[in-house]
């Protein structure tokens, strides 16, 4: 597997990228040679983050995970993707070759059965009044919602208000 790595807010050392090609090395077994994943560490206050993606064929693989330490990050990130790379086997498995081993070589994209994709199983409708991004927030909290559509009085325009993992707030703004 090829990587690429990519430091935020710290210089990625030798090191870091020797140990973190060793633990995602494991998981080669599951897809050929040519794969590519990216990797990008940051740190933000006290906390080490870790984003893996790795890119196979009719899917994506990603993986954030964050700690203290940098090495524990980067264990817990591989635990995820070697569960998500189980799974996503297993399900090639079932549909492809009836139940016998598989490997991601060749696999083409899944072309999913009607039954199986993702229905939408409510609509909700509700009134849009314009408020100002504090507004939004305590609207969000009253609602003990992780995000809030919300029309900003200040552009005019429909802005996602959502709750980040620190506890703090993201806005998404269109962008025309």
């Amino acid at each position: 597997m090829k990587l690429n790595f990519v430091g935020k807010n710290m210089e990625v050392t030798e090191a870091l990228k020797d140990v973190t090609e060793k633990k995602l090395g494991k998981l080669d077994k599951y897809f050929q040679k040519d794969a590519e994943g990216n990797v990008t560490y940051s740190v933000e206050r006290n906390r080490k983050i870790i984003e893996v993606t790795i890119n196979l064929p009719g899917t994506i693989l990603r993986a954030e995970e964050s700690s203290d330490d940098m090495y524990a990050s980067i264990d817990k990130a591989v635990d995820v993707l070697e569960r998500q790379m189980r799974k996503h086997k297993t399900k090639l498995q079932r549909r492809y070759n009836n139940g016998e081993t598989i490997r991601f070589e060749n696999i083409m994209p899944l072309n999913e059965d009607e039954e199986d994709r993702p229905k939408v199983v409510r609509i909700k409708r509700f009134d849009m009044k314009p408020m100002n991004v504090e507004e939004a927030i305590l609207q969000m909290e009253l609602l003990r919602h992780n995000f809030f559509v919300f029309m900003n009085a200040d552009s005019g325009d429909l802005n996602v208000l959502y709750k980040r993992k620190d506890g703090n707030y993201g806005l998404i703004e269109p962008e025309f």
